[in-house]
């Protein structure tokens, strides 16, 4: 049989219940006419490239589907109708990827890669233009005077 990935978004004010919902419902419709689902991934809400029918976000989910085209077609006509889903896109692959999908390894790196810490320049060790503030480094205009010592301001009369 063929093999697709299919993936649709469903609005972001759509709760993460009535996703699942509709998850498991087109799972049943794919079942009912033959096909299976071998593996399904929720990649959560993300944001749009560009505004879908008012929606700046979107719950996105993919399904790895091993069925005839008749699956295909009929769950896109159930989308179609569907309020909650804004997109859907169905791709046929001549093999379906093992493990989790690109989009699912490009979120754990990025969740590693905030578990390291740090963040922007500022945070390491003189980084950042703060180092005049703390005694750093003033160029040829030499070090800083206290405060006290600075020039009282003149009055006009």
């Amino acid at each position: 049989m063929p093999l697709y990935e299919h993936v649709f978004l469903a609005r972001q004010d759509a709760s993460a219940q009535q996703v699942e919902e509709l998850t498991t419902q087109l799972t049943g419709v794919i079942e009912g006419l033959g096909g299976k689902v071998t593996k399904t991934e929720s990649w959560g809400i993300r944001s749009l490239t560009y505004r879908m029918n008012k929606n700046r976000k979107a719950h996105f989910v993919m399904f790895n589907i091993d069925g005839p085209a008749a699956v295909v077609s009929e769950i896109e006509r159930q989308e179609r109708i569907n309020e909650d889903i804004i997109r859907y896109l169905t791709v046929r692959v001549d093999e379906l990827e093992e493990g989790p999908s690109a989009m699912m390894r490009k979120a754990e790196r990025d969740r590693d890669r905030d578990d390291r810490g740090g963040g922007f320049r500022g945070d390491r060790e003189g980084g950042g233009f703060r180092g005049d503030r703390e005694g750093g480094f003033r160029g040829d205009r030499g070090p800083r005077r206290p405060r006290d010592e600075a020039p009282a301001a003149e009055t006009q009369e």
